[in-house]
């Protein structure tokens, strides 16, 4: 097959994805619905719901792994407090955002909470080189607490 062949059989979702785009919202402003590409379509839609969950997936582990550096890594607390705290602050607000945008997903945080944690912990261990027995197998708090702006461990 020739690449003109080749580049013929592809649709311009794989050539181009922002062309594709651009041109899918204009025929959805048309509504000439017989055009769409609905293969892709559905596929980015339904796309939309995972790229948050995971987005939410790694500001929780992120916040978690910043509480336990407060709450356990006491030989670089001095030099990191203030880091560690607006990074906190940071993820708590971006998760605050997110879930204010769809408040929904404040379900699968919770259903999520725990593996976040491990994650974090896994992390956490990683970096500080701290063994993971230090840390509790079970959460230092509930998702309620970590997500509350005034709680620090």
């Amino acid at each position: 097959m020739t690449d003109q062949l080749k580049i013929m059989s592809k649709t311009l979702y794989e050539i181009d994805y922002n062309l594709w785009v651009i041109e899918t919202v204009k025929q959805l402003e048309k509504r000439e619905f017989n055009a769409l590409d609905l293969e892709n379509l559905i596929e980015e839609v339904a796309d939309l719901s995972r790229r948050d969950k995971r987005k939410l997936e790694s500001l929780l582990t992120r916040l978690i792994e910043h509480l336990l550096k407060l709450k356990y890594w006491q030989s670089e607390k001095d030099q990191n407090l203030g880091h560690w705290q607006g990074e906190v602050r940071t993820f708590r607000k971006q998760i605050k955002k997110e879930l204010k945008a769809s408040p929904s997903l404040k379900e699968y945080c919770q259903e999520v909470f725990e593996e976040c944690y491990q994650d974090a912990r896994e992390i956490f261990g990683d970096r500080s080189q701290l063994p993971l027995s230090t840390f509790p197998k079970k959460s230092i708090a509930d998702l309620d607490q970590v997500l509350d702006e005034d709680w620090f461990p």
